[in-house]
């Protein structure tokens, strides 16, 4: 059996910059493969998605994971090559080191481990993989759940494994998240001179007094399980690159991180209330949706803790913050949703990095849930 660490080596060295898979699905699929676990890929535009299942019966345990990366910036930066997968001092280095792919290894050796230990064991595993949740994530975990769905494949559990962790393996599960609401805003003015500003109609004053506002809005407290509702910008564009040109546009990338306290149709509405107020011409483009979810207490939540505090010796504090994942499109399927992977540290950092010891104690962590829920 190969060890978690090489898989992750090998899936490192794959240069898989969102939505190009690069074959690392096809080296999961091939190291499962002899384990009984059916692939399926499923392509949706440009995007490479793998169902890969062991099984036929209910119920159904998923892990879920992406084998895309965010882009490297100036490789010279690095250390050590983004893509070289180097070990040094017990730390692996490299693209997707901590953001997925030693995650998705874990994954593989827990599954492997398992079924040589428990080759008739009762209900069904599979690995959904996806090359887009880096990217827009619109052909990527949410098609292969539609696909899912239409053929009456149903989700019990899932176990996600983007790096949740803070300063020590397992210390923080995600049991939830935030919704994410997101677009493009366009303020239209009218070009001209800068010296004869009563002529023209400036978009991007018009565009600050908006942005002005919404950042300072209170939206709501949070409750006792979500973070409040946040509002961010994080893009502005505009200006023809000429100093003394008032410019016809002005255009600002926004996104809300919000609690269910607020919902994503009042959050809309105050938005386009901000815009009329200050802008006579604008539109908004809205982003595909992403609604927040929440698994309580259950049978998965506490396969996870047991099997944290079995292999770690501690019990994690469940959270809800930080950013989205694909749990989002899998938790509406009524499936129960957690999410525990490692450090996350160095996510989309220069020199992303994780520890070798922490991806094979992760592995056994995987493999103990499995356990607790299939056997």
């Amino acid at each position: 059996m190969t060890s978690t660490l090489t898989i992750a080596q090998d899936l490192i060295r794959k240069a898989s910059v969102t939505p190009d898979d690069q074959g690392c699905q096809d080296l999961v699929a091939d190291q499962l493969q002899p384990y009984g676990f059916r692939p399926e890929f499923m392509q949706f535009g440009d995007v490479r998605n793998l169902w890969l299942r062991r099984g036929a019966q209910s119920p159904l345990f998923v892990f879920a994971g992406h084998t895309d990366v965010v882009p490297t910036g100036p490789e010279t930066d690095w250390v050590y090559p983004p893509f070289s997968g180097e070990v040094i001092d017990g730390m692996l280095h490299g693209r997707g080191a901590a953001d997925m792919k030693g995650s998705v290894a874990a994954m593989v050796t827990a599954c492997q481990r398992f079924v040589d230990a428990q080759p008739d064991h009762p209900g069904s595993i599979a690995l959904l993989l996806t090359s887009d949740e880096e990217g827009p994530a619109v052909d990527g975990t949410v098609r292969v759940i539609e696909a899912l769905i239409e053929r009456d494949e149903t989700i019990e559990w899932c176990l996600v494994g983007e790096p949740t962790s803070s300063e020590h393996l397992g210390d923080v599960v995600k049991n939830g998240r935030r919704g994410s609401l997101g677009g493009t805003l366009t303020v239209r003015g009218i070009q001209g001179h800068v010296a004869y500003p009563h002529l023209a109609d400036n978009p991007i004053h018009r565009l600050g007094r908006i942005v002005s506002e919404l950042s300072s809005t209170h939206w709501d407290d949070g409750n006792t399980y979500f973070p409040a509702t946040t509002f961010q910008v994080s893009n502005i564009r505009s200006g023809t690159g000429a100093t003394n040109v008032v410019p016809g546009e002005a255009k600002a990338q926004f996104n809300l991180r919000f609690c269910p306290d607020s919902t994503a149709s009042s959050l809309k509405e105050k938005i386009e209330s901000v815009c009329r107020e200050h802008a006579d011409h604008f539109e908004i483009e809205w982003s595909p949706l992403g609604l927040p979810y929440q698994t309580l207490p259950g049978t998965l939540l506490s396969a996870v803790e047991e099997s944290l505090c079995e292999t770690v010796g501690y019990s994690p504090r469940l959270s809800t913050d930080g950013g989205t994942s694909d749990g989002r499109f899998i938790a509406p399927t009524g499936a129960q949703v957690v999410e525990l992977g490692p450090l996350n540290r160095t996510i989309h950092q220069v020199d992303e990095v994780v520890s070798a010891e922490d991806l094979e104690l992760l592995s056994s962590i995987y493999e103990k849930v499995l356990m607790r829920l299939l056997s």
